[in-house]
């Protein structure tokens, strides 16, 4: 999925420290002030007797080069490919790095994987700290606080609920419990990835865009640039706000100064100490702007990760008696109910027209939309959060088949076996093609294999 930006996503896979697009990932690092973070990983199947963390298999890096929000390039590090202690350092610096701001959406949850994941290859302690950050919800309450005059609703939006609002766009979140282990990735992998990442900075330039408008960003910075100038260098270091180019300006002044009076084994070694400070102060990194730096001191934030962050937690569920045999067989016959069972409410026995009508819940309201273009009756829940027993009194009502990935529904006592359907297929495309193989359709294979699923 494209979003709607002038030019189209740049992707590159990164799965070698040997590989041209790994050289072009240290360079575009320093070329960033800002970069969107997210990983992927393999969701944990089933109950584990021992607790632990899911293991991370990418590593989303969407760079904004420059002061330019319309430049990007985002990477993909491969970390079933890369040998995780040759770019332990890069990341660690990368994270804590005062040049660049970190944007992510709930990231500190993907940093306890990401740290684990390194730690059990070795690079102990993996990663305890990002700092500077700003999170996305932060940023779309705080755009909100701003519209409405009020605060933000206490309830989390999605990532892909905060794209549509700001944005406009509709983020696909279809593949997010994907096989992240199994190589190669697919290319609608790669663009999913790389998608997630790249809206963050898409979501941020549009506030930052409304904090400019607004005027908020240039008069502070005035004041602090023209007051830091006219400090010594003393006042200057004392100060912890300071502009950290403007303490470089004024010790390479003093240095040089001094430099001009002292013997020349002595300005050698100055010459040493300038080199160091300016190495310190700017390594391989470009220094953010004014404009960046008033947003980062107002809204800034950090991830620190305490130790208790670092085990993962048993699940907190009570001690359940051994199910009995009629228990079990009970389960077993839940289990099944995502199959067919039985005629569908508009079998013709049943004194229904004959036409396949399906309601898709909002896990796959997608589903819903291909089920029409091929000409199949389908609809949506009447509300935005339907309670389980709304979904099925609406399928009852109007004699439809229940389409759901959700396996909690097919837990209720109440369920009508022909009139709900487990989806088992992730893709909208597969999950057409299953329907239409489930309800005996065949004639609607030409045209499915017709429609655009883009």
């Amino acid at each position: 999925m494209d979003l709607p930006s002038e030019k189209p996503l740049k992707i590159h896979l990164v799965n070698s420290t040997e590989s041209p697009e790994f050289t072009h990932l240290t360079q575009s690092l320093t070329r960033s002030s800002i970069i969107g973070l997210d990983a992927e990983w393999k969701p944990i199947r089933g109950q584990t007797h021992q607790p632990t963390f899911p293991t991370v298999s990418l590593l989303q890096l969407a760079c904004q080069l420059g002061h330019d929000s319309d430049e990007s390039e985002t990477f993909l590090l491969d970390l079933h490919s890369v040998p995780l202690p040759s770019i332990w350092e890069l990341l660690r610096e990368t994270f804590v790095s005062p040049d660049i701001l970190k944007l992510g959406f709930k990231f500190k949850q993907d940093l306890v994987y990401l740290s684990s994941t390194f730690c059990l290859q070795g690079c102990d302690p993996g990663f305890d700290k990002v700092e500077p950050y700003l999170d996305i919800t932060s940023i779309y309450y705080q755009m909100q606080h701003k519209q409405q005059g009020r605060k933000g609703p206490k309830e989390t939006k999605s990532l892909a609920t905060i794209c549509k609002e700001v944005l406009g766009i509709s983020l696909s979140k279809e593949l997010q419990c994907s096989d992240w282990s199994h190589r190669p990735l697919t290319e609608e992998q790669k663009t999913y990835a790389a998608a997630d990442a790249h809206c963050l900075l898409k979501i941020f330039n549009v506030f930052q865009d409304n904090i400019v408008k607004k005027g908020n960003s240039s008069n502070d910075m005035v004041e602090l640039h023209s007051s830091g100038v006219n400090l010594g260098l003393k006042e200057i270091l004392e100060k912890h706000d300071i502009d950290d180019k403007i303490i470089r300006i004024k010790y390479f002044e003093a240095s040089h100064i001094f430099q001009a009076t002292v013997s020349s084994e002595n300005c050698q070694r100055i010459a040493e100490v300038d080199v160091a400070v300016s190495r310190t102060s700017s390594r391989n990194t470009m220094p953010m702007n004014e404009s960046l730096l008033k947003i980062v001191r107002k809204y800034g934030e950090k991830i620190l990760l305490r130790e208790s962050d670092r085990k993962p937690k048993a699940a907190r569920k009570k001690a359940k008696k051994h199910p009995s045999l009629v228990a079990v067989t009970r389960e077993k016959q839940l289990d099944n109910t995502g199959d067919w069972q039985g005629p569908p409410p508009w079998d013709l026995s049943l004194g229904g027209d004959g036409c396949p009508k399906f309601l898709c819940d909002v896990m796959i309201e997608g589903l819903a939309k291909h089920l029409r273009c091929v000409g199949v009756d389908a609809a949506i829940p009447s509300s935005k959060k339907p309670e389980s027993r709304e979904l099925l009194d609406q399928a009852y009502r109007e004699q439809r088949v229940l389409l759901t990935r959700d396996a909690k529904l097919l837990r209720h006592q109440y369920l009508i076996k022909n009139q709900i359907y487990r989806v088992k297929n992730l893709l909208k495309n597969e999950q057409l093609l299953e329907q239409v193989q489930e309800t005996g359709k065949r004639s609607f294979l030409v045209n499915c294999l017709m429609v655009d699923f883009a």
